[in-house]
């Protein structure tokens, strides 16, 4: 197959067809030619193409069935419109369904091999990322945590340098960051990942349950105590435990703790015979550590013998290039365990996400991202499947600007800015969705410039 590209055209004038198809071949790419929208759908289902550039009115079988064809069943097509006279309204239409770009006849050649090279960056580019999300699941073997940000990457690489060592780890960072999936994946690539990987949360019992979860017990050590009964630190020799949530732990409870660091040995409860144990820890907080051993709430003895390494994950607004990773991520996570055919998020959707703040962090946008795929009922994920609170938090945010509720002047040229940048720097198409004609369009994009 064609590096440069494979594209399908499709016109019932033959003349327009022929023009087209010679100067697309000239480009270098590979074409294939049909005056016939049938003929067109047997193509797409026996072949696959990057883009097809179809008229939009034709007998029988024309551009939007063509359109809603590809949608369905070629994901990873991008489809161009060749639009008449009085058609431009439906293209509109077209392009609000899915479709890459329209070109209104008569065209100009220069606009014909622009908007074919642009459909073509953006499917390069999909599957850049694509081959990104690949090779990064492949690096991390089961342990998925799918990021290109920088500054996350650099952690993930610290993660890898110290993960063969033996070497404590405190993990820092807001609550659904994904703190015990850098627990897991440090377990992963340790000389310890055939050992078990155990995690408690130190918040969620009291005092004297946590010291039974942790230490385990002997016979008759309490009423009930039946049984000798092992604890985590115990059944974690060889492998990892993960204390999450550190900064719960009791100050009594911290000093035991600390004893095993040091003695790499425990005492069950109501036994005077020691332990030995092998343990790697990993310790995770949603709190500043720093400002609770200064408040005297956990012990600094204790706070240095956790931090030899820090990794610190950033809250997932901070990294907002990932959220087009991670959705699709999550996307394709529920759709193979719910079944269901949602493949792609609608730019629409997709534009609500990346601006969305995140209070939840990944575990929030996991949790819309399922919910999203269990109401749709197509293959596209839609704003309308997303969190109403989602959609208004979204409002507001667009009606705020720099803490003050902006001008309607300032609203207007936000707006206008912003459906620019939808229809793709097109002035003509950005009019026809404003309502307005192009000479008030110009008129006022010429008064929101700056003045020399």
């Amino acid at each position: 197959m064609n590096d440069l590209g494979r594209l399908l055209i499709v016109d019932d004038e033959k003349v327009a067809l022929r023009n087209l198809e010679h100067v697309l071949k000239k480009e270098g790419y590979e074409v294939v030619a049909t005056q016939s929208g049938a003929n067109a759908l047997g193509h797409l289902d026996k072949q696959r193409f990057d883009v097809v550039l179809t008229d939009l009115r034709m007998e029988k079988v024309d551009g939007m069935d063509i359109l809603r064809h590809v949608i369905e069943r070629c994901s990873e097509t991008e489809v161009v419109l060749i639009t008449g006279y009085g058609t431009l309204e439906s293209a509109v239409e077209a392009m609000k369904q899915g479709a890459f770009y329209y070109i209104a006849k008569p065209f100009r050649l220069d606009e014909v091999r622009k908007v074919v090279a642009e459909a073509l960056e953006k499917i390069r580019l999909r599957r850049e990322n694509r081959a990104l999300r690949e090779q990064i699941d492949s690096m991390q073997g089961r342990v998925k945590i799918v990021t290109q940000d920088a500054t996350m990457q650099k952690l993930l690489e610290t993660a890898r340098q110290v993960a063969p060592t033996d070497c404590n780890v405190l993990i820092t960072g807001e609550s659904g960051t994904g703190k015990e999936l850098f627990a897991r994946y440090l377990h992963e690539h340790s000389r310890r990942s055939g050992g078990p990987f155990l995690a408690v949360n130190c918040g969620a019992f009291n005092e004297e349950l946590l010291a039974n979860e942790l230490f385990g017990h002997v016979k008759g050590a309490f009423t009930g105590a039946n049984s000798d009964k092992k604890g985590l630190l115990e059944t974690a020799s060889g492998g990892t435990l993960f204390l999450d949530e550190i900064t719960e732990m009791s100050p009594s409870m911290q000093v035991k703790l600390l004893r095993v660091l040091q003695e790499r040995e425990l005492l069950p409860v109501g036994s005077t015979e020691p332990v030995a144990i092998d343990v790697r820890f990993v310790a995770a907080t949603n709190r500043d550590l720093q400002e609770a051993v200064q408040g005297g709430v956990f012990r600094q003895d204790l706070y240095y013998r956790l931090n030899v390494v820090a990794l610190a994950v950033s809250p997932l607004a901070h990294r907002r290039g990932d959220i087009p990773l991670l959705a699709h991520h999550f996307l394709g996570k529920y759709a193979a365990l719910m079944q269901r055919a949602t493949a792609s998020i609608s730019d629409e959707a997709m534009e609500l996400l990346i601006g969305y703040g995140y209070p939840g962090n990944v575990r929030e946008l996991e949790n819309i991202i399922e919910r999203g795929v269990a109401i749709a009922a197509g293959p596209r994920l839609e704003v309308a499947h997303l969190p109403e609170d989602l959609r208004e938090q979204t409002i507001r945010t667009f009606r705020k600007k720099a803490g003050r509720i902006p001008s309607l002047e300032e609203q207007e040229r936000d707006y206008i800015q912003w459906v620019l940048q939808e229809a793709r720097g097109n002035q003509t198409l950005a009019a026809q969705i404003l309502g307005i004609d192009r000479v008030s369009l110009w008129r006022k994009l010429k008064r929101a410039q700056p003045e020399d």
